[in-house]
């Protein structure tokens, strides 16, 4: 059911589009400067479905980035990111064009797995905004799954398993998508990300338990055995990636998603891989918090710093 938020500024339509996850936002325009009324409104959504998809929206890189700032303070586009738009370092372009230069192989994406961005920092982003400025026909969506609710459908006795464990979270995961020889291997090779995340993490603000674990990026669950944690892993893969609890966005040129990158995870199109087809969306990210477990311990930072904004 459509909510109806008033704000002095006008009315915000709020239409919830899956069971679990996903509310399209519309009477909005993102040109303009936000109340501090509509700011709170989609807060306040965004925790609830956890992604928001805007349509239509004219805006460029300066209004991406100011709308961004609204909800927190905005890092640099990626930690290994170099080839920014130099004017606007706070915007990462998703370029099939870029990816097949800078990894040695034709992607859309810098994973085609189910991932929470950049999960392998110390503190990974609270949440992304990613704009779509060349899409194409058809293919090439975007598919987000609500990892609270994957939690909160476990058995009991699981959740008890998983509240103490923690796991490894690793830039590029166990089989990085690039070249082994490439640039960008050397770049990562030279600053690695690795870090221990709680497997049960405490949203900050909802409260909520979320299954913080991807395959994008978690290697290993610590403390077990490899083949322990490959089928533990394995489990918990499945569990987050069930149709039940995702949501499908398809593309268009002024489509923006904005999500909770503390209780999702997403997956970019692999649908695209094999077709001579350009996809560019542009992506900001907010500054993270560190994650913090059920019984209240903090991650622990194995390589890397964090990431900050502003």
């Amino acid at each position: 059911m459509t909510t109806v938020a008033e704000t002095p500024t006008g009315t915000l339509l709020i239409s919830p589009v899956a069971g679990h996850i996903g509310a399209e936002i519309s009477n909005i325009d993102l040109r303009n400067e936000l109340s501090d009324e509509q700011v709170a409104q989609l807060q306040a959504a965004l925790y609830e479905y956890k992604v928001l998809f805007f349509r239509n929206q004219e805006i460029g890189h300066a209004e991406h980035i100011a709308f961004s700032r609204r909800f927190g303070a905005v890092t640099p586009s990626h930690p290994y990111d170099d080839d920014a738009p130099t004017e606007f370092p706070e915007i990462l372009a998703v370029d099939s064009r870029l990816y097949e230069k800078r990894f040695g192989v034709r992607k859309f994406s810098y994973t085609n797995q189910w991932h929470t961005d950049v999960s392998a920092l110390i503190n990974p982003p609270a949440a992304s905004l990613l704009r779509a400025e060349i899409a194409p026909e058809r293919g090439g969506d975007t598919q987000w799954t609500n990892l609270a609710a994957a939690y909160a459908n476990l058995p009991e006795s699981l959740k008890t398993f998983l509240d103490g464990l923690y796991a490894e979270h690793r830039f590029g995961g166990k089989r990085p998508i690039w070249d082994a020889d490439s640039d960008y291997a050397k770049k990562v090779a030279k600053a690695p990300l690795v870090t221990e995340h709680p497997v049960i993490r405490v949203h900050p603000v909802t409260g909520e338990r979320v299954l913080f674990v991807n395959p994008g990026f978690t290697t290993r669950i610590v403390g077990l055995s490899p083949r322990q944690s490959d089928a533990l892993l394995e489990l918990l893969f499945a569990e987050i990636s069930a149709p039940s609890y995702t949501v499908r966005f398809r593309w268009e040129k002024g489509s923006l998603a904005f999500w909770d990158n503390r209780a999702t995870a997403h997956l970019a199109p692999s649908d695209l891989d094999l077709l001579e087809v350009t996809r560019v969306l542009y992506r900001t990210t907010l500054e993270g918090d560190v994650p913090v477990g059920v019984d209240g311990q903090s991650s622990r930072a194995i390589a890397g710093e964090k990431f900050s904004g502003n």
